[in-house]
């Protein structure tokens, strides 16, 4: 664990010019190109390909968490704008039940312009399904960052979902240096998305197409999902020299026994769709662990913290841990679990579950970029290279890569 907090983050940086960076998604997304990456070895194709490369009878996993028009915009009577960025329900676990109220809900959030709204309600006209409603906000806590808000509205019939699908705005990447646009609503969002929660799309999988799901039931490749919210903390550039001193953000997951059950039975040839699913199937291991010691309940909501993995140096396999969380929710009727989690991935780390990795091009010296180095080793640098000799576009609406590890998997 030592070894991994002492990593220096300058030595995972690399010079990305601005017209590398994908503004825009391409017309078609599985148009995109995809690196292949396998035992040292680089050649690249199309993403529509990517059923043909991948075992024929293997397990994808992705997560399914969708993207929340989640940037709500006021204007104070003075004319002062208000931006209002809903992070996570108040009640942190219950994204559901958040998105489902009427009349009134609080969550946290980060303010824009703080320092203009000092304290009253602000208000706008909404209209939804043909109905108007008067939308209010008002500072309940003031944190800096994750400010209490309680939002109201005058209408029963309306669920905050709704308004936050018909009035907010997409929460695109800050490193677009733009504002979002029509088109961020449907292709900042993958077609596979159902749970609500994100504030980032889980980006390597906005490749995937009607098109290319159906290529991958045509070879028999079971898909299952995991939800993970994706919070803003994956755009937090890491400040600190060294890797320990840079507190790792914190995502809420959901991760079903149909889901578990799917692992065991494909274990050895799984594919992870994104770094998201990696963290959310990661922490299972390590709650698995962590239950079979009797330090947590299954039953409860789970949390792993940013060192846990390097600090617990079980030589459980992994398959044995799966075995016993699949008996154990079956024991105990349970159809999921929940929880959040902040562990770090970085060289040093031994991975348990995933035997390929489909994933973007991430920013210089970001967490992300250690996770691909933690994967793949010093090649990330050729990886890196390749990509950027050969006009790979990079970034969320940027090209993919698919990758096989340079150590054992269990």
């Amino acid at each position: 664990m030592q070894r991994s907090k002492l990593i220096k983050i300058a030595d995972y940086r690399y010079n990305l010019p601005d017209d590398r960076i994908a503004k825009y998604p391409l017309a078609h997304r599985d148009a995109s190109k995809l690196l292949i990456y396998k035992a040292g070895n680089i050649h690249e194709t199309i993403f529509r390909e990517v059923s043909d490369i991948l075992p024929e009878k293997s397990l994808m996993v992705w997560n399914d968490s969708r993207v929340l028009n989640a940037r709500i915009i006021f204007h104070k009577d003075t004319g002062a704008r208000i931006e209002v960025f809903c992070l996570t329900p108040a009640q942190e676990y219950d994204y559901a039940n958040a998105l489902t109220q009427t009349e009134t809900c609080r969550w946290k959030c980060i303010v824009g312009n703080l320092k203009k709204w000092k304290q009253g309600k602000l208000s706008k006209s909404i209209a939804i399904h043909g109905k108007e409603l008067i939308l209010q906000a008002e500072l309940i806590e003031k944190t800096g960052k994750n400010n209490i808000v309680e939002f109201s509205w005058n209408h029963k019939d309306i669920q905050f979902g709704d308004i936050l699908e018909h009035s907010g705005l997409t929460p695109i990447p800050p490193y677009l240096n733009r504002e979002s646009e029509l088109i961020d609503r449907s292709r900042y969002q993958t077609v596979y998305s159902e749970n609500e929660g994100s504030v980032a799309a889980p980006t390597a999988g906005l490749h995937f197409s009607p098109e290319v799901l159906s290529a991958l039931n045509e070879k028999q490749i079971t898909q299952k999902n995991i939800s993970l919210h994706v919070g803003t903390g994956t755009f937090q550039p890491v400040k600190s020299e060294c890797i320990g001193e840079h507190p790792m953000h914190t995502e809420f997951f959901y991760i079903s026994k149909q889901t578990v059950d799917t692992l065991i039975q494909h274990h050895g040839n799984i594919t992870a769709v994104g770094t998201t699913t990696v963290r959310g199937l990661e922490s299972l291991y390590q709650i698995g662990v962590k239950a079979m010691s009797g330090l947590s309940k299954l039953s409860e909501p789970q949390e792993i913290t940013q060192w846990e993995a390097y600090e617990n140096q079980t030589q459980r396999p992994a398959i044995d841990i799966l075995h016993w969380i699949s008996d154990e929710m079956a024991r105990q009727k349970l159809d999921a679990i929940k929880g959040k989690t902040s562990i770090m991935i970085a060289p040093g780390y031994k991975f348990r579950f995933i035997n390929r990795l489909i994933t973007n091009f991430h920013q210089p010296g970001s967490t992300l970029l250690l996770l691909i180095a933690a994967y793949i080793g010093d090649d990330w640098k050729t990886v890196y290279d390749f990509a950027l000799t050969n006009n790979f576009r990079f970034l969320s609406y940027g090209d993919s890569s698919l990758l096989y590890p340079n150590q054992e998997i269990g």
